[in-house]
């Protein structure tokens, strides 16, 4: 089954430059895109401040969407509904096709769960998977640990500060420490102890097991 991903910028109507915000988002996923192949579609504005696309399969989604976030500048983030099932098209007369299908249904359904855990109880929430009716009982397990692990990772990005999260992605694309350190201007030692404190390393690990593709 495809596994469709829609996202949309967090707070999009306070960004005191909105079109800066949009360029800042899309630049994120155009380094995400590179770094980490794997999208059938990659994430593409369609309307307002929202994104739509389509991945191979889970683990590329999931190691996708934290790439994006680690990208974006302070002041940008983004929220992240993951649906999978069948996705397709329907022709459209106004403007050639339309995405249509379970795993976008199931996208929908996943972005606004996450809004709405962000809006309550666990802030930090950025990321949320749906399975579509068509799943079987192991996709649905599968979801359930995900979605436990993405409250937790969600937890630390948010908390990140711009520089670690720059560190983060780094390491997730096999940067050593001492490159990262060379174009920070500090040292490997400072490096090593920003990682550890801000649980950057615990994350790398995650996307070693969910994000590599060979």
């Amino acid at each position: 089954m495809s596994v469709a991903v829609i996202a949309d910028i967090v707070g999009s109507r306070r960004l005191v430059d909105r079109e800066a915000g949009q360029r800042a988002v899309e630049q994120a996923v155009a380094r995400a895109t590179a770094d980490l192949p794997g999208a059938e579609r990659m994430l593409t504005p369609t309307v307002g401040d929202e994104l739509q696309g389509v991945y191979a399969d889970l683990g590329v989604a999931l190691g996708a969407v934290l790439l994006v976030r680690l990208a974006l500048p302070d002041g940008v983030d983004c929220r992240f509904g993951i649906g999978i099932g069948a996705t397709g098209t329907i022709a459209s007369e106004a403007v050639g096709t339309i995405a249509e299908g379970p795993g976008w249904w199931a996208a929908r359904e996943a972005i606004d769960t996450v809004h709405g855990l962000q809006g309550r109880t666990v802030s930090g929430a950025r990321t949320w998977v749906a399975a579509s009716a068509e799943a079987n009982d192991r996709m649905r397990e599968t979801v359930r640990i995900a979605n436990a692990g993405l409250l937790t990772r969600d937890h630390l990005v948010t908390a990140m500060s711009a520089r670690a999260r720059r560190l983060t992605y780094g390491r997730c694309i096999g940067t050593p420490q001492r490159a990262l350190a060379a174009s920070e201007g500090v040292t490997q030692s400072a490096v090593s102890q920003l990682l550890a404190s801000s649980g950057a390393n615990a994350i790398v690990e995650g996307f070693r097991w969910v994000g590599e593709t060979d």
